[in-house]
């Protein structure tokens, strides 16, 4: 059965012969005549008495309320379709973690709003493991997270790799560690660290870094909001690992200070030093799904993401120098 055996169907109810009917689909009668017939084979009874005039016969009494609706619903359906391939889409939603959606993107969304007024945009910050889920779920329709090859390996994930940046160290402005111009690894760790909560890019990153150098983390504290660790590692000893641009802020503020990881350490023996394995840095990309990068308005705001990505490494490493 198809579509077309069913429009023709109605407008032969509609018009009353098969002639008429012809003309209102744009077909040739014999057209009509062959897609009714196959639709009664289809169907295993007569939809029509022949006669001068078409009438319905009791099956195809039953099958015309259900052939209208089945025609609505389509007509609904290849509109929408037409509507979100033409750009004309009521919304759309994007999750990214909270610095991003702090200094990155608020350039990007004014200039989509202009670019499409009719489309509004739904932005929610969330943990980078929290908005992929919720990608693949069809809840959002880009994401903008730390890279995590685990969860962004699927056949239709499309994705761009936006920027990396260095992780710091934020403490009081009058902790220990803020005399050292770096911060060495084994003094790192004799401090109570804040780290994210579980589900945050940046808590498996930080874990993972320490893990990889045979050291042990001191997790004093798990908090989910840049402001909540800036006011606690102002009280005290606490310090956190934390990327460029989740310390934007920090950055003016008396109360803190921030330093890097020094990149190489003592380790047991005399005089003996050693590089250490990686310098900690996090890689932030946006994922998207190939399906709807065929939309216009998604498209489009990939592509302003992506041209904005081409220059944060010059604006990163201008911060990096300060």
């Amino acid at each position: 059965m198809r579509i077309e055996q069913l429009q023709a169907f109605i407008a032969i109810t509609e018009t009353g012969n098969f002639g008429q009917a012809a003309k209102k689909c744009g077909v040739t009668q014999s057209t009509i005549s062959r897609q009714i017939q196959s639709l009664e084979q289809d169907l295993g009874l007569p939809l029509f008495h022949r006669s001068t005039q078409a009438k319905l016969t009791l099956g195809g009494e039953k099958l015309l309320p259900r052939a209208q609706r089945i025609c609505q619903e389509w007509g609904k359906a290849s509109q929408e379709c037409a509507d979100l391939m033409a750009g004309r889409q009521p919304e759309l939603c994007i999750a990214a973690i909270h610095s991003v959606c702090a200094h990155y993107l608020p350039p990007i969304l004014q200039q989509f709003c202009l670019d499409y007024p009719e489309v509004q945009l739904r932005v929610t910050a969330l943990g980078s493991d929290r908005a992929l889920k919720v990608l693949r779920d069809g809840l959002i329709d880009v994401a903008i997270v730390m890279n995590n090859r685990f969860l962004t390996t699927s056949a239709e994930i499309e994705l761009a790799v936006l920027y990396e940046e260095q992780v710091d160290v934020l403490m009081a402005a009058d902790h220990p560690l803020s005399k050292l111009k770096k911060v060495p690894l084994l003094e790192l760790v004799k401090y109570p660290q804040v780290v994210f909560k579980d589900g945050y890019g940046m808590q498996r990153l930080v874990q993972d870094w320490f893990a990889n150098q045979n050291v042990q983390i001191k997790t004093a504290m798990e908090l989910n909001t840049l402001d909540a660790f800036r006011g606690v590692i102002r009280q005290g000893e606490m310090i956190a690992l934390l990327p460029h641009k989740a310390l934007i802020d920090s950055y003016n503020d008396s109360t803190l200070a921030i330093r890097p990881i020094a990149q190489s350490e003592i380790t047991t023996g005399v005089n003996e030093q050693r590089e250490l394995e990686n310098v900690l840095t996090r890689q932030v990309v946006m994922v998207t799904t190939s399906d709807r990068l065929m939309v216009p308005p998604i498209a489009h705001f990939y592509k302003l993401v992506q041209n904005m990505g081409k220059s944060i490494d010059l604006k990163t490493s201008q911060l990096v120098s300060r």
